[in-house]
């Protein structure tokens, strides 16, 4: 009986060590298919990549918003079409239609909507003191208007408001001020020839041999200009005198410079140390006869208290050839 039972015990060994082979066995087998396809994949990646540029990545871009129907405010503005015409849009509060209903009661629903437009040229407009207006009804779900002023070279304002059925006008938002451009050149023909005598003599005197005296340099270039014109002869500002051909071909060019500006109606300006008149509304101009060389135009105003000034200095240099 003992010696079968240790038989038996050594077939359970072995039966025990059979099964652990085995298992071992399968582990292995399982692991080196793994392990031959992870070193197979580098080599197919880089025969792929021969033959293959990655493309970047797109960035989604983001969705633009719309501008919004309104910013919740209340605003009108004034802008120019041409010289005839000019554009204005606007925006009303829902809160300020509201308010004009329980002030004006039924006769907000009786009145009429209206762009009073305003003629303020050369005048600082206080609502009251325009040189004429004029009505244009529009409907009630309009947010913009084109106006023909029929009137160019104008400045402009424009109030949006409610004319009543008694013909009172309520004005609920008043624009800025525009100003459109005339329909033609300018017919302002009377601007100074703004030469300093001192320059006068050393541009034109010095450089022709006439002197130094101004009033002299002024008096003979004059004579001597009329006479080259009515002889036939051209000359240059600052050139000898060249006569003209036996064919009579000819040429003559000259050049002018024009400062203009503005400021409040009551500066005091100068130009080259010079004072000048300004027109009503604060504009002004000047023409200049433009010689070769630098031209240092100092421009100064002064506010009518004499407590602020400002200054700006164009320079402008010509050279004929």
């Amino acid at each position: 009986m003992a010696i079968f039972g240790r038989i038996k015990g050594r077939i359970k060994e072995k039966i025990k060590k059979i099964k652990l082979r085995k298992k071992r066995l399968q582990r292995v087998s399982r692991k080196k298919p793994k392990k031959e396809v992870l070193q197979e994949f580098p080599k197919i990646e880089t025969e792929r990549t021969k033959f293959y540029t990655p493309q970047p990545l797109s960035v989604r871009q983001p969705l633009r918003e719309d501008l919004p129907y309104a910013y919740g405010q209340d605003r009108i503005v004034l802008q120019v079409r041409d010289p005839w015409w000019i554009h204005a849009y606007w925006e009303l509060k829902e809160s300020t239609l509201e308010r004009l209903r329980n002030e004006l009661k039924d006769e907000f629903y009786q009145a009429r909507r209206v762009l009073r437009i305003y003629d303020v040229s050369f005048i600082n407009f206080d609502g009251k003191n325009a040189h004429r207006f004029f009505d244009v009804e529009i409907n009630t779900y309009a947010n913009n208007w084109y106006i023909d002023t029929a009137s160019p070279g104008r400045s402009w304002c424009v109030d949006l408001g409610l004319r009543l059925p008694d013909g009172r006008f309520v004005t609920v938002i008043r624009s800025n001020v525009v100003t459109t451009p005339i329909e033609g050149p300018s017919s302002i023909t009377d601007e100074e020839w703004m030469i300093p005598e001192d320059m006068f003599a050393r541009l034109y005197g010095l450089g022709i041999g006439f002197g130094s005296s101004p009033l002299r340099v002024k008096k003979l270039w004059q004579e001597r200009l009329r006479r080259e014109i009515s002889s036939g002869a051209i000359s240059s500002l600052a050139s000898p005198v060249k006569k003209v051909q036996e064919r009579g071909f000819w040429l003559v060019v000259n050049t002018e410079l024009i400062v203009y500006g503005a400021t409040t109606p009551d500066a005091k300006v100068t130009v080259q140390g010079r004072h000048i008149n300004l027109r009503p509304d604060g504009t002004f101009s000047l023409r200049f006869a433009l010689p070769d060389g630098r031209q240092v135009i100092a421009v100064k105003a002064v506010s009518a208290d004499n407590q602020e000034e400002r200054r700006i200095t164009p320079i402008v240099t010509k050279e004929t050839r």
